[in-house]
């Protein structure tokens, strides 16, 4: 089976992670000091793409479009929700009420009942 990685991929992540032990890894978009594993080996994978090397392709979605793309459907899901929880709501509330008219209307009867079966046992 081929490898997914040629030597110059091994060697740039390699150097990376050096760097990111002395701490003079940077990151290449804020210039703030590296010091995730994982951003160093994406730098070092990145810096590999870069020079040629055999690396597969990275990955579609930018980090910028990820925080973008996650705050707008939050935005409408909420807003989704909130209808859905009152339609909910008045859905239970009208299957309730009949439940409370049918146990008002067995009520009475069950009294009746009662009374008729409590005439009986006296007069018999």
């Amino acid at each position: 089976m081929a490898t997914k990685y040629g030597k110059k991929a091994s060697e740039k992540v390699e150097a990376a992670m050096h760097e990111r032990k002395e701490g003079t890894l940077k990151s290449g978009s804020t210039g703030k000091k590296v010091t995730s594993r994982k951003q160093a080996i994406a730098i070092g994978l990145s810096e590999a793409r870069r020079e040629g090397g055999k690396v597969p392709a990275a990955k579609k979605a930018a980090p910028a479009k990820k925080a973008a793309a996650k705050k707008a459907p939050a935005k409408k899901a909420a807003a989704k929700k909130a209808p859905a929880k009152k339609v909910a709501a008045k859905k239970t509330a009208a299957k309730k009420a009949p439940a409370k008219k049918a146990a008002a209307k067995k009520a009475p009867a069950k009294k009746a009942a009662a009374k008729k079966t409590a005439a009986r046992k006296k007069s018999g």
